[in-house]
């Protein structure tokens, strides 16, 4: 057998681990149809099949997972040796954000950011997986969770909303369904918190949905679409409010469990670039924050409901370090 060159390696292992050919190419700043060629010729020079290809990612074979235990672990040394010799630049930043969050609420206000700090260089990553920060890869990252997360910093930076909205498409000729009603409309995404919804302002779930979707990004594109209602994030969801693509069905919001948070290790804090954008993210949440305040006093904004006990105890605004 012809040796096997070890880029084709490097990037089995990344596709292996991301499960999906488009965020492997994106880490290794490939196209998607680059990344299938190597693979390919990796697959060619071995004799063996690597992946199943299917609509949710990828997924090792026998042979891949066995390939993928003999050679991940010297990758892993390599970037372990290599990473004292390559400590990163204080002008040089990195930060991992969901997609969701990043296309919809971040990546608007990037611009104004660089306009401030023009020296610096910002990479970021658009990622669901959990961040290791103790592999030196990001200063930073954005996330959705309840904001307790073991070892790192976490600054709110602002709360979640949530409430029913449909594409016009959807609503065409037919009239919006009272509250009561909604249960009778082809609703989205059975995992969402539905049941507290319906629990909060009256009416029945429906004894089936219509679609369940493995991330926010899909479900907000098949809701653009007309396929059904979805509870959505009042963050991710309103650039498509206000360019007319989709439609709040009510004035009613119910607060969501989870919030957005800056996560961060403690290093960080040392970190000249980190320390900018982090000051900067600050003032744009609050930005934020206060414009959504603001639109809260007009006669005609919805109605929010309280937090239950619970959701205060998960969204605090001071920064929490674990112990």
């Amino acid at each position: 057998m012809e040796r096997v060159p070890l880029n084709a390696l490097q990037v089995f292992v990344t596709a292996a681990r991301a499960q999906n050919m488009t965020r492997a190419a994106e880490r290794l700043h490939l196209t998607v149809s680059a990344l299938s060629h190597q693979v390919r010729t990796l697959e060619q020079r071995i004799g063996f099949t690597l992946f199943v290809r299917g609509p949710r990612g990828l997924k090792l074979t026998a042979e891949g997972a066995l390939l993928l235990d003999r050679v991940a672990s010297h990758f892993d040394a390599i970037e372990t040796a290599l990473r004292p010799l390559c400590a990163r630049r204080d002008c040089v930043l990195s930060l991992s954000a969901l997609p969701s969050l990043a296309s919809s609420w971040l990546v608007p206000r990037l611009p104004r950011f660089v306009a401030q700090y023009p020296d610096f260089e910002f990479n970021l990553d658009s990622s669901i997986e959990r961040v290791d920060f103790a592999d030196g890869r990001f200063d930073g990252a954005l996330r959705y969770g309840p904001g307790n997360w073991d070892g790192v910093n976490a600054e709110l930076l602002f709360e979640e909303w949530l409430t029913p909205v449909a594409s016009p498409a959807l609503l065409a000729g037919r009239e919006r369904p009272r509250l009561d009603q909604l249960g009778d409309w082809p609703l989205l995404s059975p995992e969402d918190p539905w049941p507290r919804w319906f629990e909060q302002f009256g009416g029945k779930e429906p004894k089936r949905y219509v679609a369940t979707f493995s991330d926010s990004e899909t479900l907000q594109r098949a809701t653009v679409e007309g396929m059904g209602v979805s509870l959505g994030r009042e963050t991710l969801m309103r650039p498509l409010i206000e360019g007319g693509r989709l439609v709040a069905l009510f004035p009613e919001r119910m607060k969501a469990r989870y919030a957005h948070y800056l996560v961060y290790p403690q290093r960080s804090r040392e970190h000249a670039g980190f320390k900018a954008f982090r000051a900067w993210l600050l003032d744009e949440a609050a930005a934020f924050r206060d414009a959504a305040d603001a639109a809260d006093t007009q006669p005609s904004r919805r109605r929010r409901v309280a937090a239950t006990p619970r959701n205060r105890d998960s969204l605090r605004t001071d920064i929490r370090k674990s112990q």
